[in-house]
């Protein structure tokens, strides 16, 4: 079996649409792959009473616990390796990973950003787009690299900027474009497996 091992730092919504697609299609049958794990860096994250509530093991590692960014990512790989990943899913985890952990995982751990790459890496990607006067914005499944943000594209969905947009506005109907396109991209990544 394919595991795949999502990590998420709140209300999941990205894991939930990858879970309920992977039911949905039949991931198991198709690929055999299933979601095996979700992780989350912290305790009230939302997403993880849902990942509990579709049987799938959720495990939580609070990053304040550790001296350093790298003894987090070490116990966090430790952590995904005993589900033996396939793929690591990063769907709203707001941690920057070292170089040590992607080059862990390369080629194998995907994330999903809400800008059209490689416009508006890093945070409050909508309101940069609706500042710089941009007609579309969107989202990207890409590859994670030790580069922020810069990783190889998999998937893209453009969204209009509308006039009256505001960077909550935008965020949602980008959200449900991530919804659609996130999925479509492991699934695509386990076909090749």
């Amino acid at each position: 079996m394919k595991n795949i091992v999502i990590l998420i730092s709140g209300g999941g919504s990205n894991m939930a649409a990858i879970v309920k697609t992977a039911l949905r299609e039949h991931w198991a049958e198709k690929y055999g792959a299933r979601v095996a794990a979700v992780i989350s860096n912290k305790a009230d994250a939302k997403g993880l009473a849902f990942a509990a509530e579709y049987g799938i093991a959720t495990a939580v590692l609070d990053h304040k616990a550790f001296p350093s960014r790298e003894a987090f990512d070490e116990a966090l790989a430790a952590q995904i390796d005993q589900h033996d990943p396939a793929l690591v899913v990063l769907a709203g985890f707001m941690r920057i990973l070292t170089p040590g952990f992607t080059a862990r995982y390369a080629g194998r751990l995907t994330n999903i950003h809400p800008s059209l790459l490689p416009a508006f890496p890093g945070l409050h990607t909508h309101q940069r787009a609706i500042e710089a006067g941009c007609k579309f914005a969107g989202a990207t499944v890409h590859l994670v690299t030790a580069e922020l943000d810069h990783g190889p594209i998999l998937e893209q969905a453009v969204v209009p900027v509308l006039p009256d947009d505001t960077a909550d506005t935008l965020a949602a109907r980008v959200l449900t474009q991530e919804h659609i396109i996130y999925p479509q991209a492991i699934a695509n990544l386990l076909r090749k497996m």
